[in-house]
């Protein structure tokens, strides 16, 4: 009876400390309130995060938090319907790209810093490495908090290689031309349908992968000061031709009409060999398809370079970040910011089991991070990374570029008269944006 009452002690005691973990937020005095939570889906981080939803709920009785997921292309058209009928979530992450209209258009809410326990902004940007909360600060305050950080490197299935006869430990793609090269050398199609894909573009992150092809040329996106699109026609020419080569119009080596190579590559299924994906693709790997993952039949390289590049680009950044809606109550605000830090400091479980990256200074130091395969890869191209352009227009922008990429591909125009086209409405984008 001892050791029972004992054993049930220390279960009692560990879970009260479980609990304990979890915030308590005060100012309730009996009131009940609900907090809604929309995210982009990811099985491994919605596991994870209802565990410590579940949490918080336990040590607050009186807060309810409604979890919704979406799929990563249909939240922002959600939030967008939502904000516009005054109807948006307590708590939301997307992209900084598209973000930044919530925040520039006064729907998000700052920091609750002392609720924190914080003394201001510097002490949050102490936590994170250098600039990585520029993108969420306004006159001096800060209005999102990052859930992740992520750089694209490009995953390589070594078998398939080795089965066109490369060796892909001498002859993995450097450049943009050996990706071609190299899938030609790969590829296998039924008539003019693809059966099996050396690599294949990732269609839903155009200003992640596209625009540094096109700034490894001397090309710009948008100049610095922000009033012209579209700067270097020889760069983004080039660029266009080279996806028009990749795609049914041309060499027939890809296409967005296909499924998503990075899933297809996970499968292991001898249908994609090469893919570009951040370092949380590993923990999806993982769980999907562990024997593959445990091989050694994979790698990851760095981004590619032009032969000819003027500079060394590497994929642009994108940050997710969550953030706090404007027009809930005050109370809700302070249980909203507090259950997103509390879901935030567990940074070493985001990265062991979802794979993600928080820019925090502690994590990027620990042995976590360090032992993950291939993430010296990420970290050194993130050296050389820039965050996604999150100036004027930028949602606009980039449904422009997706447009106008797809059209080039799939829509056999020519290559000059996309730009032509890109940098007409894109001018128009940010002239209508001042």
């Amino acid at each position: 009876m001892k050791r029972a009452g004992m054993a049930m002690l220390i279960v009692l005691l560990l879970a009260g400390m479980a609990f304990a973990q979890a915030p308590v937020v005060t100012g309730l005095a009996g009131k009940k309130i609900t907090i809604d939570l929309w995210t982009h889906d990811d099985p491994n981080r919605s596991a994870l995060e209802k565990g410590f939803i579940a949490d918080f709920m336990a040590a607050n009785p009186g807060i309810t938090v409604n979890y919704v997921t979406y799929p990563s292309n249909r939240i922002f058209e959600a939030l967008t319907t939502a904000f516009a009928a005054n109807q948006g979530p307590d708590i939301f992450n997307v992209s900084i790209g598209n973000a930044v209209s919530f925040l520039d258009n006064g729907r998000i809410a700052p920091i609750d810093y002392k609720a924190l326990g914080y003394r201001g902004p510097g002490d949050v940007e102490d936590d994170y490495l250098p600039g990585m909360l520029d993108p969420v600060k306004r006159d001096g305050d800060i209005y999102g908090l990052p859930l992740e950080i992520t750089n694209m490197c490009l995953f390589v299935n070594r078998k398939m290689l080795r089965e066109a006869g490369i060796d892909p430990d001498r002859d993995w793609p450097r450049t943009w031309e050996d990706l071609i090269s190299l899938s030609e050398k790969i590829v296998k199609r039924d008539g003019q349908i693809i059966t099996r894909r050396g690599f294949d573009f990732r269609y839903d992150a155009y200003p992640n992968l596209f625009i540094p092809m096109v700034e490894q040329l001397g090309g710009e996106y948008v100049s610095k000061d922000g009033k012209k699109a579209i700067i270097g026609d020889e760069a983004w020419l080039k660029a266009l031709t080279w996806m028009k080569e990749l795609g049914p119009t041309g060499k027939n080596l890809g296409s967005p009409t296909y499924a998503a190579a990075r899933n297809e590559f996970d499968k292991n299924n001898g249908t994609v060999a090469m893919s570009f994906s951040g370092l949380y693709q590993e923990a999806r790997m993982k769980a999907a398809n562990p024997a593959f993952y445990n091989s050694g039949d994979w790698m990851v390289v760095p981004f590619p370079q032009w032969k000819d590049a003027k500079k060394k680009v590497t994929a642009n950044y994108s940050g997710h970040y969550y953030m706090v809606n404007a027009q809930s109550s005050k109370i809700e605000q302070q249980a909203a910011w507090m259950l997103v830090k509390y879901m935030l400091d567990h940074g070493d479980q985001y990265l062991e089991k979802v794979a993600i990256v928080q820019p925090m200074k502690k994590l990027f130091d620990s042995a976590v991070f360090k032992s993950m395969p291939y993430s010296d890869v990420f970290m050194k191209d993130f050296a050389n990374a820039r965050i996604v352009y999150v100036g004027k227009a930028s949602s606009q922008l980039s449904t422009l570029l997706s447009e106008t990429i797809k059209s080039v591909m799939v829509g056999g125009v020519d290559p000059k008269a996309a730009l032509e086209k890109l940098r007409r409405d894109a001018q128009a984008a940010l002239d209508a944006a001042d």
